[in-house]
């Protein structure tokens, strides 16, 4: 946000169903939160409703390609050329997924990936951003290192704007170029264990499956599906030692994010609040085993029925 030059007076949009951080950053460049609605099939941001949400004060938009279903960049780009905004996106769950056979990183503006320990690629804290734009590139990597000049020694360094540190230490960056050159890899043996899933939970009344974005490719950083009472399933599978979560937040149901001069909530969040209120995220690493996920699904079904 700050090297587009987004601050006090601006507006950026964000759907309602997202970790909280995807909306702090906007307030935290003194700029207003704009919260629209997103999909219950999909559980990505309501594409027509970004639309009536823009005003003369909307500089951008931050879309979330959410526990890995890719966005519709056809769509995106269309509003960003009608209305000549940014589009930023949430990655942070969508390494290695892909639109019309593309990858994630390669289509908005900007893209920010996370590299929490929940990540399939990880290093603990930290993450990734990507843009085609190398003079946003160059200031990023400045801001990143208390705003000294890029490709400039200590000896002859030029501290040419206000900065701060956020950088990776050598050794966690180490980490995840390691995993990196094993991305394919790791990504497949997600989507294994994601197809295994959908075998199993095949014909199942009591359970739906979110869609995956048309002409998309998840890369399953998490597995989630809907059942009602999803509370009251969660704990007794916890119960039995298995380790379901839910999918993430519903801002508005939040103090952060009641209406101010901060925040503007724009439309009823009925399709947020569904997702809130149903998604359940079924276990899902790499050494997970068919037999686990037998197990797993055959206590789901046994408490649904």
């Amino acid at each position: 946000l700050r090297v587009l030059g987004v601050g006090s007076g601006d507006e950026v949009i964000v759907p309602d169903y997202t970790y909280p951080a995807t909306a702090d950053v906007v307030a935290i460049v003194g700029a207003k939160i704009v919260i629209v609605d997103v999909s219950r099939e999909t559980m990505l941001i309501d594409y027509d409703r970004i639309e009536t949400s823009i005003t003369d004060k909307t500089k951008a938009i931050i879309p979330v390609s959410i526990f890995g279903n890719p966005l519709n960049y056809d769509r995106t780009n269309v509003i960003k050329q009608k209305y000549g905004i940014y589009i930023i996106e949430d990655a942070a769950c969508s390494i290695g997924a892909e639109y019309k056979d593309k990858k994630v990183g390669n289509q908005a503006d900007i893209s920010v990936f996370s590299l929490h320990p929940r990540k399939f690629i990880t290093t603990g804290e930290g993450g990734i951003v990507t843009t085609d734009n190398a003079e946003w590139a160059d200031w990023m990597l400045s801001y990143k290192h208390f705003g000294m000049g890029v490709h400039k020694s200590r000896l002859t360094a030029s501290f040419d704007r206000i900065g701060s540190n956020y950088k990776l230490s050598n050794i966690l960056a180490a980490i995840g170029l390691i995993q990196m050159n094993h991305i394919d890899e790791l990504l497949y043996r997600r989507l294994e264990l994601a197809e295994n899933y959908m075998h199993l939970l095949e014909g199942q009344k009591n359970i739906s499956i979110p869609k995956t974005t048309e002409q998309g490719k998840h890369s399953c950083q998490s597995f989630c599906i809907y059942v009602d009472k999803r509370d009251e399933i969660m704990k007794r599978m916890r119960e039995m030692g298995i380790e379901v979560q839910i999918g993430t937040y519903a801002l508005h149901m939040h103090p952060a994010f009641v209406p101010s001069e901060f925040c503007r909530i724009d439309g009823d969040m009925s399709g947020s609040r569904y997702a809130f209120e149903h998604c359940l995220a079924l276990p899902l690493y790499h050494e997970l085993t068919k037999e686990d996920q037998e197990y797993v699904v055959s206590q789901l079904v046994e408490l649904l029925a």
